[in-house]
């Protein structure tokens, strides 16, 4: 059994990218970029208005009160063409283009339309309201790295650059097997007696998916060995990562390792010295990589969040670490002293600070939709104050 910092390096020797796709920038969402986007355009492409108004020359408004005649309008899209001479200005529209000659933006609530004329009988102040020509960023000008998560954020400055499409990572494609005899479809098990509901498959795609993956399926098996070896054998063939849920420990139908043997399993780790989730375990088969999770709801969603989550990052082209930002939070509740196995206390914060769950119970599912941290206290730590800081990681 080795440490989960153990675990996460031989997670970081493993999580390689599986190679770069071109696609879309309206496809491209939360995908990571593989190469540096670099802007190809001006923007703004031309001095622009800041604000509704009169273009007009700054000099004009140098002897208060003036009266400006009015000979053009220029709107986003579509500019004026003509140039601003002295004694003259030009209705303007917030984003278009500022026309020549005019170095000033006169706010239309400082001026009074009397016809064709524009007045201006106040001090205009010193903002002069234009924003000049690549004044956010130049053509060529890098925008976004070689690793950046391709946010809202990031996804708007690509496409302000003009870029219509991006070089990103290859997205793994993921397959969950969930095991046990009493497993029943959401919806099913009311009807059918000891049965309950599969709950864990959606939870760990769901998590997949928030970490890049593609989860092109989920198989609910029963605990029969050879229909299990059979559905290995299927989802190997087709995926890069296989998550299996269940069967992890050592009772007489626990079959998660026994069911990929045939295809010569290789394990690289095979228990983690964590609470919960001391069963999970990693391994690869067919130069594919598997992934067992225990069956238990929250210790299958902590090992996915702890395990899967920074496996997902360093397959799309993110750091490990990306997926394992520890930050220190002051502890709202106090916490006893922790045993052999370092241990991740579900919590939710609480202003600013971390209230640890009262109730830890591995199979808990109400209490897992009330969190939203996970609160990281190492093996044989002594008992923790409320009050003192703690690494936690959003969960």
């Amino acid at each position: 059994m080795i440490s989960f910092d153990e675990a996460v390096e031989h997670v970081r020797s493993v999580a390689r990218p599986l190679g770069i796709d071109n696609v879309a920038l309206s496809q491209a969402a939360v995908r990571v970029l593989a190469h540096t986007v670099f802007a190809a355009i001006d923007s703004p492409r031309s001095d622009v208005s800041a604000m509704d108004g009169y273009a007009l020359r700054d000099a004009d408004v140098g002897a208060l009160p003036a009266r400006l005649r009015i000979v053009g309008e220029s709107f986003a899209g579509n500019g004026w063409p003509g140039q601003v001479q002295s004694g003259e200005c030009a209705r303007i529209f917030t984003g278009a283009p500022v026309p020549s000659g005019a170095d000033r933006i006169v706010i239309q609530e400082n001026v009074q339309r009397e016809g064709d004329f524009a007045i201006i009988a106040e001090p205009p102040g010193p903002a002069r309201h234009i924003r000049a020509r690549g004044s956010d960023f130049s053509a060529a000008e890098e925008l976004l790295s070689s690793g950046r998560l391709l946010d809202p954020r990031a996804i708007v400055a690509a496409a302000a650059a003009d870029v219509a499409e991006v070089q990103v990572f290859r997205r793994p494609r993921l397959h969950i097997l969930s095991t046990g005899d009493e497993l029943a479809e959401p919806g099913t098990a009311a009807a059918l007696e000891d049965a309950i509901p599969e709950s864990v498959s959606f939870g760990v795609a769901a998590l997949a998916e928030q970490w890049g993956a593609e989860c092109v399926g989920r198989t609910r098996l029963r605990d029969d060995l050879e229909a299990m070896r059979q559905a290995a054998a299927a989802a190997i063939e087709s995926v890069n990562v296989v998550v299996v849920t269940g069967g992890a420990s050592v009772g007489e139908k626990d079959f998660a390792k026994a069911m990929f043997e045939p295809l010569g399993l290789e394990l690289i780790f095979s228990k983690v010295a964590i609470k919960p989730g001391k069963p999970v375990w990693l391994g690869r088969t067919l130069g594919k990589l598997v992934i067992g999770l225990p069956g238990n709801p929250t210790s299958a969603l902590v090992t996915a969040r702890l395990v899967l989550a920074p496996l997902l990052a360093g397959i799309t082209g993110r750091p490990v670490e990306h997926a394992l930002a520890w930050r220190k939070l002051p502890l709202a509740t106090p916490l006893s002293a922790c045993g052999s196995r370092e241990t991740f206390h579900r919590a939710r914060m609480i202003g600013r600070g971390a209230e640890v769950l009262s109730f830890q119970d591995s199979s808990a599912q109400k209490a897992l939709a009330q969190a939203d941290l996970l609160v990281r206290q190492p093996a044989y730590s002594p008992a923790i104050e409320a009050g003192a800081e703690v690494d936690t990681l959003d969960f």
